[in-house]
């Protein structure tokens, strides 16, 4: 079954933070039936690819992915628009356990798949989820809790600087975190507290610190849960030799 639930979730990862425009965001936002038809369609794609067979049991998954995706994400479109963070998590959850449910219901479906011998695979699907999940998913998360201090936020400076300075963290921690040196991010906690510490300390601009802090604590939050549930994933799975033993 985790064979299963992983490839599903990676699927599901790759169509809704890689493969998904902006605009196709804001299409599903206005119930736009196409664009829906088409985030549909390169999910299922991915899932199939994932799980690639010929039987009963593996369209009929494909049917559900298919199904609850479109429910979960339109009953997300009547979420109110000052509440899009919890309706951002809610969904994200909502379609955790959908996957889940439907690797419960098929779980031999990757044991039977064409890439079932390749014993690196899940593995390496695993690493690929966690790390979009840790930094692309962090993004939009991180960015949704502090739209409502965006009139305290820090001075600008390169152009889309700060998004990817959340994202070099995020990734910086990540490989921290399965490298077995968790320690080490206090070190980027006191490196990213100095760089930042002139553009908030400017004329007591104390909203502007805390802007700052928030922003930092809720990004590295969100790293290190998006790390120790990819490791929690992977200590199910073949290991790949990669990584640091546990013990």
């Amino acid at each position: 079954m985790i064979e299963t639930f992983t490839a599903l979730i990676c699927a599901h990862v790759l169509a809704d933070f890689a493969l998904q425009s902006n605009a196709m965001v804001a299409g599903k936002a206005r119930r736009d039936m196409p664009v829906f038809a088409t985030h549909l369609a390169i999910l299922i794609a991915l899932s199939a690819l994932a799980l690639l067979q010929f039987s009963a049991a593996f369209l009929a998954a494909l049917i559900l992915v298919g199904l609850s995706h479109f429910l979960i994400d339109i009953a997300k479109t009547f979420a109110p628009k000052n509440r899009a963070l919890m309706a951002f998590i809610t969904d994200q959850g909502a379609h955790l356990i959908a996957t889940a449910a439907i690797a419960a219901a098929f779980p031999g479906l990757f044991a039977n798949a064409l890439w079932a011998g390749q014993s690196w695979l899940p593995g390496t699907l695993a690493l690929i989820s966690g790390g979009i999940v840790t930094i692309r998913a962090g993004g939009f998360a991180v960015g949704l809790l502090m739209a409502r201090f965006d009139d305290k936020a820090p001075p600008e400076g390169l152009p889309e600087g700060g998004r990817l300075i959340g994202q070099l963290e995020r990734g910086v921690i990540f490989l921290l975190v399965l490298a077995g040196q968790p320690g080490a991010i206090g070190f980027l906690i006191a490196a990213k507290s100095i760089l930042r510490f002139e553009a908030v300390s400017k004329d007591g601009a104390n909203p502007k610190s805390e802007y700052v802090i928030i922003g930092t604590l809720a990004s590295f939050g969100w790293a290190l849960g998006g790390a120790y549930a990819t490791l929690a994933l992977m200590t199910h799975l073949a290991p790949l030799g990669i990584l640091p033993s546990a013990n």
